[in-house]
């Protein structure tokens, strides 16, 4: 049987993240356009004639978007992986979109095998919010202190435990991670922060870039950072930014 990785572009306003999950009848009226997994998993059957399990690299929340998802599926079919690709993207969303096809080894797996992930986050500056960047951008009325940002996040890297910067209660994994790097840069209309780590839970990348860019508007002091890490408590640490500014940007398997 054949392994085939996709490499996946998305834009996920419209949808409730990258995961399926079993929707109630309860909340489906509340369910936005279902999970991206799940659209490209109706494609991929439509394809085989029958049901196409899609593994992902990893989750990205409701409104989170990816310029490079990866994932994986097993087939039987004899299409040629460029064929593959054109299917999906005949029959897929306008905002949903296979850049690569590639078969791989049998042993690979889009989550067990990758090493890390990075992601971006968009922050607007300025009096007016721009019309053009408001499904993408997080708006900022006030302007941060981009200095303390960086301190801030500074502070947030390394290996620690990160469970103070965890919306899941009832995690029972390890909270320990590798935040390798995060860069903050910008100018006086735009500040894009980049979160390199060996592994993220949902909200996680949002609450770090919150907590950043808390610290930036002074509503906490960098040098508070460790006594929040050390605390475990998710009330102390920063707010969970918008999704929407939110990219995955890059899955690292080497």
């Amino acid at each position: 049987m054949r392994n085939i990785q996709l490499v996946i572009e998305y834009d996920g306003s419209r949808y409730d993240g990258w995961q399926k999950a079993v929707t109630s009848a309860k909340n489906a009226a509340s369910a936005k356009g279902g999970a991206i997994q799940e659209k490209i998993e109706e494609v991929l059957a439509k394809m085989e004639n029958k049901p196409v399990e899609l593994v992902g690299a990893i989750r990205t929340e409701a409104g989170v978007h990816a310029y490079r998802q990866v994932a994986n599926f097993h087939t039987d079919s004899t299409r040629k992986t460029y064929e593959i690709k054109q299917y999906l993207n005949r029959y897929l969303p306008r905002d949903i979109a296979v850049l690569e096809a590639l078969e791989v080894g049998e042993r690979f797996h889009a989550a067990f095998n990758a090493k890390g992930y990075v992601f971006e986050y968009r922050i607007t500056i300025g009096e007016v919010p721009s019309v053009f960047d408001r499904k993408y951008n997080y708006y900022c009325f006030k302007r941060p202190d981009l200095a303390a940002m960086k301190a801030a996040a500074g502070k947030l890297t390394g290996t620690n435990d990160y469970k103070a910067f965890s919306d899941n209660k009832r995690m029972k994994k390890s909270t320990v991670r590798t935040i390798s790097s995060i860069d903050v840069y910008g100018d006086e209309k735009e500040i894009t922060v980049t979160v390199t780590g060996d592994d993220f839970w949902p909200n996680m990348a949002r609450i770090l870039v919150g907590t950043i860019l808390d610290a930036g508007l002074g509503e906490l002091a960098p040098e508070d950072i460790p006594d929040i890490m050390a605390s475990g408590d998710r009330e102390r640490a920063g707010r969970a930014v918008e999704p929407k500014g939110l990219f995955l940007v890059d899955v690292k398997y080497a």
